[in-house]
């Protein structure tokens, strides 16, 4: 079962900046879509980001100039820079597949909070 822990979320106040990170495992790491999600209250979860095994990247349109996804194959890790943050950036931000197959296994996310 591939696992994915997600870390780096926290309180940070608008405008601010926070890196998230996720460490998965699988030997077939390198040559998958890979993007990270985000569910805040209330809302369905929703792709805000996504790298290809070719480093093509795209982006959720309230996201994009502020985020940016990329990843490290030799470490089995995907990245989110997050800066400019907005109160609306808020939720729970998860890694997964592109796109996450149905039943995929979720792990438990990382929480951002932007608040003053």
């Amino acid at each position: 079962q591939v696992q994915l822990v997600e870390s780096g979320g926290g309180l940070v106040e608008p405008g601010g900046s926070l890196r998230l990170s996720c460490a998965t495992s699988g030997s077939i790491f390198s040559i998958l879509t890979m993007g990270w999600y985000r569910q805040a209250p209330g809302k369905q979860r929703e792709l805000v980001a996504s790298i290809t095994a070719s480093l093509s990247t795209n982006y959720e349109a309230s996201v994009k100039g502020r985020f940016t996804i990329y990843r490290n194959n030799a470490m089995n890790a995907v990245y989110l820079s997050m800066n400019s943050l907005k109160r609306e950036d808020t939720a729970v931000y998860y890694c997964n597949l592109v796109p996450a197959p149905s039943g995929a296994y979720w792990g438990q996310g990382t929480q951002v909070i932007v608040s003053s």
